[in-house]
């Protein structure tokens, strides 16, 4: 044993016995204690992604998995999975004295990190010269095999064409196009594991929500909604977008560093019934949240009301309304115009103060960097 050993008590070995991992914090040490088949081991208890707490976690064989971003690492070595050996957490010593359980806080391995390449969209967001720049995005749920006609798409096709005869350069995203997973909650985990980008991007390379965020977030000057209203909502795959977005504004919140500086959003409403001002109150919020500004007048609208349930009528009305087409093209024309305006001007901060966006500091045990600093002795 080491001469410069220094044991800490970690209580009765039958009572630790009878949990299979669990999270122990001694001072500024985290440990990620096991007990399988009688035999313990320890661990640190920050996993070296961005600090998770493995003792929280669960045990994949001999494995402790990060509850987090689901690393894993040898329960008693601190080894990485297979492959990625030497990407480890600290180990402990143990022994058991008089029914009681003892640990050496003196480590008995190091923290080793491999390098691991940023993700792309970890980059540096730094606008490139250029006109106006305007991203269209379609969330107007289709089949792809049996497509039909968009009243909202129809009206943002309209927009970006009179955003491009403006000189700007335009793109459309739809999103039916796209394959990419539902949030799946890293948020409600911990704030901390909410990362920018998004962990599901960052663990799965054939996550496509990577367009949308290459777009609003490194790209686009100007950003164009268009959705349809279903049951006085948005549509459904709006909100599967802005729940992946929330990494966006996490990164506002938790760390107070904004993605999305001097940019324009407005939106385009379409459906079979009315709701139009509740779904526009919800677009602005989010995007106002995540730090987009509007343009006068931020959002056009068409409904056919409670009174109407003849679609086929109202399909055929936005195909002919010159009067809603104009509209999109004005619209596409002030977003524009705004946008100009904050190009020229810079505006917006890289940091806002807690004065402003947020009165209180957020409630957070550690951030990850913290976390992965904690003081193991080596």
């Amino acid at each position: 044993m080491s001469d410069d050993a220094r044991w800490h008590d970690l209580g009765s070995v039958e009572e630790l016995s009878r949990h299979s991992l669990r999270q122990i914090t001694i001072g500024r040490t985290k440990i990620a204690l096991t007990c399988q088949n009688g035999r313990f081991g320890a661990i640190s208890g920050a996993c070296n992604h961005v600090g998770g707490p493995l003792g929280d976690g669960r045990l994949d064989g001999d494995y402790v998995v990060c509850p987090w971003h689901h690393w894993k690492f040898h329960c008693r070595t601190g080894e990485g999975e297979p492959g990625f050996e030497k990407d480890c957490v600290p180990s402990y010593e143990l022994k058991e004295e008089g029914g009681r359980l003892w640990i050496n806080l003196m480590p008995t391995t190091r923290r080793n990190k491999l390098p691991h390449a940023p993700h792309p969209l970890a980059r540096l967001v730094r606008r490139e010269d250029g006109p106006v720049r305007v991203l269209g995005i379609s969330t107007t749920v289709m089949d792809p095999a049996h497509p039909r006609y968009s009243t909202s798409e129809a009206l943002l096709e309209s927009a970006l064409a009179a955003a491009g005869a403006m000189g700007a350069e335009a793109r459309c995203v739809r999103l039916s196009d796209l394959k990419f997973r539902a949030c799946e909650g890293y948020y409600s985990k911990s704030a901390h594991a909410c990362t920018w980008p998004c962990s599901i991007t960052q663990m799965d390379p054939a996550d496509e929500m990577t367009e949308v965020y290459e777009g609003i977030v490194h790209w686009a000057d100007v950003i164009l909604l268009a959705t349809p209203i279903r049951w006085g909502s948005a549509s459904s795959l709006y909100y599967k977008m802005v729940e992946r977005m929330n990494c966006v504004q996490n990164q506002v919140t938790i760390r107070n560093k904004v993605l999305l500086r001097n940019k324009v959003a407005a939106f385009i409403i379409t459906g079979g019934q009315d709701n139009v001002q509740a779904v526009a109150g919800q677009m602005m919020g989010f995007f106002g949240e995540i730090g987009c500004l509007f343009p006068q007048f931020p959002y056009i609208a068409h409904s056919r009301g409670w009174a109407a349930e003849d679609m086929e009528r109202n399909v055929a009305y936005v195909q002919q309304s010159e009067s809603l087409h104009q509209a999109a093209r004005e619209l596409a024309g002030r977003a524009v115009n705004t946008a100009k305006v904050l190009l020229a001007t810079q505006v917006e901060p890289e940091k806002v103060a807690r004065g402003g966006r947020k009165g209180n500091q957020p409630m957070a045990p550690e951030s990850p960097a913290e976390a992965a600093a904690v003081v193991e002795a080596g």
